[in-house]
């Protein structure tokens, strides 16, 4: 049987609606930052998808091929995620007027056994399954970071994005009831590739911290009132 990151580690990918804490381990991460309406056609976060899935599918289908990363095992492709910011102070989740102003790293997880030493390998390969997408893979738009956000409050949301306002809500309210703060970092109009830099620290807590959203199941292709999403604050 295929290892499944959401079935060994429940506690990150499967919270329950009511407010929960979490100590966040260091994980690798194929991320890819950028900046604008994540609903646009064509715009860059459907195209920042568009990589993050090529990569991540190109590194599990690996098995099929001549060459695998050394310490290869079979596995499910874990859920998309997502660290957004806009605006002014620390962004965290509500208060969106406009879509376009929204800035956003987007992160799919790695099996520890995807390195920087095998990225050139597999950029290749996917290059060669999507060829569409070769420049960006060869310009180095999707990096590898590695990062742990240590402790967080988080819950399960039901439903569509744009409803997320009540589920944070609540979620604040349970960090204050914790006799905890909220510790989302203030990055204003930070450059999404500064902060994607700033998040790789080789395993350690980032001085970045920001609005943490985990997608279960494939975005794409989920109906709104099906969405299930992890919400997840950094907390101190």
């Amino acid at each position: 049987m295929a290892y499944d990151f959401k079935r060994e580690f429940r506690d990150l990918y499967q919270p329950k609606t009511a407010p929960a804490l979490v100590d966040v381990p260091a994980m690798t991460f194929a991320a890819v930052a950028g900046a604008g309406d994540p609903n646009e056609e064509g715009g860059a976060y459907k195209r920042a998808l568009e990589l993050l899935y090529a990569f991540s599918y190109t590194v599990k289908m690996s098995k099929m091929g001549d060459w695998q990363p050394e310490g290869y095992f079979d596995y499910v492709v874990p859920p998309l995620e997502g660290l957004w910011w806009g605006g002014e102070g620390a962004f965290d989740g509500t208060g969106v007027a406009d879509k376009a102003a929204l800035s956003w790293v987007s992160l799919i997880r790695q099996p520890d056994f995807v390195t920087p030493g095998t990225l050139p390998a597999i950029r290749e390969m996917a290059a060669e399954k999507k060829p569409d997408l070769a420049g960006a893979l060869e310009s180095g738009e999707l990096r590898l970071v590695r990062f742990s956000e240590g402790r967080c409050a988080q819950s399960m949301h039901r439903g569509p994005y744009d409803e997320e306002g009540a589920t944070i809500s609540k979620l604040a309210a349970f960090i204050g009831a914790q006799s905890l703060r909220l510790d989302i970092s203030e990055v204003g109009g930070s450059r999404p590739r500064d902060i994607l830099g700033a998040l790789d620290c080789d395993g350690g807590v980032p001085a970045v911290r920001l609005h943490h959203e985990i997608y279960l199941g494939d975005p794409r292709r989920t109906k709104p009132e099906n969405l299930r999403t992890v919400i997840r604050h950094p907390v101190a």
